[in-house]
C-alpha cells in the first residue's frame, strides 16, 4: 500500500487569525498567500538590492557548523528592520504574525520579541539545509517548556521545488525529539510569491536543493521572520543590528517587537527586564535620549 505524501494546508491571509491559528496548531506549519502585495515585494526588493548585491555567500560564519549549515551560494541580509522600512512597517509587525504569536508565545511570556529578521537569497547550486528545529538555540531551556518560537518564511519570488522552496515535516511538532523523518513526510513549501510559511520553532523543516544552473539560474530570495519570549536572549543582537538612530524612526510597534520595551511581568507578580534608568526604553527613545 502506497504512504500517503505529505501536504501543508494553503490558506489566505482574509481566512482570519483563528482559522490560521488552529492548522498551525494542529500540522506545526501553515501557508498563508497574500501575507503581502506586489508592490510590497518591489519596494522591499528595492530597499535590500544594494545589500544582497554587496553581501558575500562565502562570508566567514561564526564557526564551522553554522559554516556548513548555511554553504557558500547563499547570501544574507541581516538586521532588515534597519536596511528596509517598506518591511519594518509591512512585514514585520504584520496582523497575522502578531495574532499568531498573541497565541503561541504571550502564554509563557508578558510580551514576545523579534528573534532574527533577515533576507535570505538561496543561489543556483545551494543545497539543502540539514532538518532541523529552529527552537534548538536554546538548548539550554529545560524540558518540558512552552512553545519557544514561531517563524516564517516569506516569499519574494514564486517559491518552486526546483529554487529550494522550504522543506517542512507536517505533523514533527508532536514527535519524540528522537524521531527522524521518512521521505514521505517531507515535503515543499511550494507557494506563490507574497505567501508566508509559518512554523513553529518545534516543526521540523530547513531550507531546499536550489538545482537551477548556470543557464537556469534563478535565486530563492525570502524573508525569514521569527519571535520569541521576551525573557529570552534572542539569534541576532536586534539593539546593535537596529541601533536607535535608526530605531527612532519606525513605529513604535516596530521599536516594541525589535525589543526596545521592557518586557513588563509585574501583572504577573514578575518585574521589568530591559529598563534603562529604570524607564522604559520606549519613552527614552520618544525623548531622543537614546543614542
Amino acid at each position: 500500500m502506497k504512504t500517503a505524501a505529505a501536504e501543508l494546508v494553503h490558506l489566505d491571509v482574509d481566512d482570519g487569525i483563528e482559522t490560521i491559528a488552529e492548522v498551525l496548531d494542529e500540522h506545526g506549519a501553515v501557508i498563508v498567500e497574500r501575507m503581502i502585495d506586489g508592490a510590497t515585494i518591489n519596494q522591499i526588493t528595492a530597499e535590500v538590492d544594494a545589500h544582497i548585491a554587496a553581501a558575500d555567500p562565502a562570508m566567514k560564519h561564526l564557526n564551522p557548523a553554522i559554516q556548513a549549515f548555511f554553504g557558500d551560494k547563499t547570501r544574507h541580509v541581516s538586521s532588515l528592520a534597519a536596511k528596509s522600512p517598506t518591511f519594518a512597517d509591512g512585514l514585520l509587525v504584520h496582523p497575522v504574525l502578531m495574532g499568531l504569536c498573541d497565541r503561541v508565545l504571550l502564554p509563557a511570556c508578558a510580551n514576545y520579541q523579534l528573534n532574527l529578521a533577515h533576507l535570505i537569497h538561496l543561489g543556483p547550486g545551494a543545497q539543502a539545509q540539514v532538518l532541523h528545529r529552529d527552537e534548538d538555540v536554546w538548548i539550554h531551556v529545560p524540558r518540558p517548556r512552552p512553545e519557544l518560537e514561531i517563524a516564517s518564511i516569506t516569499a519574494l519570488v514564486d517559491f518552486e521545488a526546483e529554487i529550494g522552496a522550504t522543506r517542512v515535516v507536517p505533523g514533527s511538532h508532536r514527535w519524540p525529539r528522537g524521531r527522524q523523518p521518512e521521505p514521505h513526510e517531507i515535503t515543499q513549501a511550494v507557494m506563490p510569491a507574497g505567501s508566508s510559511v509559518i512554523y513553529l520553532g518545534t516543526t521540523i523543516h530547513g531550507a531546499g536543493t536550489n538545482s537551477t544552473s548556470s543557464a537556469t539560474a534563478r535565486p530563492r530570495p525570502g524573508v525569514h521572520v521569527s519571535y520569541t519570549l521576551g525573557w529570552l536572549r534572542t539569534e541576532e543582537n536586534n539593539y546593535l543590528g537596529t541601533p536607535p538612530a535608526v530605531a527612532r524612526g519606525l513605529s513604535r510597534r516596530a521599536q516594541e517587537i525589535l525589543g526596545y520595551g521592557v518586557h513588563d511581568a509585574i501583572a504577573d507578580h514578575g518585574g521589568y527586564l530591559g529598563m534603562v534608568e529604570l524607564r522604559d526604553p520606549l519613552d527614552l527613545l520618544s525623548e531622543g535620549r537614546l543614542g
